[in-house]
């Protein structure tokens, strides 16, 4: 008589990844085909990510209450940037190693926990100098955050619909934003400047709360996370540079520096631009940014959807070009033409955000799984720190050539990505393990 227990039936939680990416039709099919683990990972990442971004935009929102407070000039205030970027380069490579040795899901959590821990400190510095520390340790976390979720995301996501997966994970940042602008007008109107910027910070206790939830929610993908278990070299920064993969991490930072570059300069500078050179109220640049967020929004979406059809070198391709061209329309317009910043508004979101929507997908497939997680955090983070040069010189240039003219030299980042493209092989279609 054999002893061999009774197959059990599969349930939701247990039945093999392939089986899982069966009913993929339709338009929500990509979301349908990660299953259950995988919805779960994707809403652990999609909210990591949408705080993130609201944390991150405190800062550009109160700069100009900040700069009045503590009595700071332009290249100050842009050194805030400067300063969160280039340590979040620290953060998102140490991020991308500890997902390599410990997990994707315990390395998203020390990463939000971080941001957040230190963002609402901002809130409590006495001086210039001490908030220019806090928001630095801000930095740490907010650099590892996306890489870490992203990588979690894409090891469930099948490599039919993973663009338009990450996409979807890329647009949680226009959420976060907007959640931001929503919170900047409702307390710059009721407080004032003096104590609303501290507030602003202080709301940024808000992804604790998710922490709890990853915590009790949401695994690793089994698959990838066995084939990780099993390398020797997971979590190693000397195995992205070696010979098979030196030229792909040294064109992916170039390309990272570039759409980063641009990207930044916008997000930091646009704001003050609309305050102080178009003279907009506090509720005025909360509508005009409404329009900049959702083209934003949307262009997430849909570069998530054209990066599969079209491949992940043609729309970053795509999408250089046209920000840039959209970048120097918008800071060129004549004084007195707000209607056609609030038009303009729209197509500039969309195709800064379109532009990143490949990046999720397109790092993860550059590398192997042992050491993904380290490759994509070195990348993506090594190039924001790079990129964050380019705030500091529209800061600089600021004071010259005034804010709208000095937004130009964000267009510079665009040419750079496409540039780096040359040296990369497209992935589209290619399997994660």
């Amino acid at each position: 008589m054999s002893t061999t227990p009774p197959p059990q039936a599969l349930t939701d939680d247990t039945r093999p990844a392939a089986a899982e990416h069966t009913d993929d039709q339709g338009a929500f099919g990509w979301l349908r085909a990660l299953g259950p683990r995988g919805r779960r990972a994707f809403t652990g990442a999609f909210g990591g990510y949408a705080l993130d971004s609201y944390d991150y935009f405190t800062l550009p929102l109160s700069m100009v209450a900040l700069s009045a407070y503590f009595g700071l000039n332009s290249g100050q205030t842009g050194l805030f940037t400067t300063v969160t970027l280039v340590v979040s380069a620290i953060g998102g490579a140490l991020a991308g190693v500890l997902a390599d040795r410990v997990g994707r899901v315990k390395a998203l959590m020390v990463t939000v926990i971080t941001y957040a821990v230190f963002t609402v400190a901002c809130g409590f510095a006495p001086n210039y100098e001490t908030l220019l520390v806090f928001r630095a340790l801000q930095g740490l976390g907010f650099g590892g955050e996306w890489a870490v979720g992203a990588i979690l995301v894409a090891e469930y996501a099948s490599a039919k619909h993973r663009g338009r997966t990450l996409g979807a994970i890329q647009s949680s940042w226009a959420v976060g934003w907007g959640m931001a602008v929503i919170a900047y007008t409702v307390i710059f109107s009721v407080a004032g400047d003096d104590l609303a910027w501290r507030i602003m910070f202080w709301t940024g206790a808000l992804p604790a709360l998710l922490v709890i939830w990853l915590r009790r929610s949401v695994q690793d993908a089994p698959e990838a996370a066995a084939a990780r278990e099993q390398s020797a070299e997971k979590g190693s920064f000397t195995a992205i540079f070696k010979p098979g993969l030196l030229r792909t991490t040294v064109f992916a930072v170039l390309l990272s520096t570039g759409v980063q570059g641009g990207y930044y300069t916008l997000a930091t500078w646009v704001p003050t631009y609309l305050k102080s050179e178009r003279d907009l109220s506090v509720v005025g640049t909360g509508g005009y940014l409404t329009f900049l967020i959702s083209g934003a929004f949307i262009g997430y979406l849909t570069g998530g959807y054209l990066t599969d059809k079209l491949g992940r070198r043609r729309n970053i391709w795509l999408f250089a070009l046209l920000s840039a061209i959209c970048i120097l329309a918008y800071a060129n317009l004549p004084s007195g033409a707000n209607t056609l910043v609030l038009v303009l508004g729209f197509p500039l979101g969309f195709c800064m955000s379109a532009i990143f929507s490949g990046f999720g997908s397109y790092l993860s497939e550059l590398y192997p799984t042992a050491v993904r997680g380290t490759g994509q955090g070195f990348t993506y983070n090594t190039g924001r720190a790079v990129g964050a040069v380019f705030p500091t010189t529209v800061g600089f240039l600021a004071d010259s050539w005034g804010v709208g003219g000095a937004l130009v030299f964000g267009a510079i980042g665009y040419g750079l990505a496409a540039l780096a493209l040359l040296g990369l092989p497209e992935t589209r279609g290619k399997e994660l393990t």
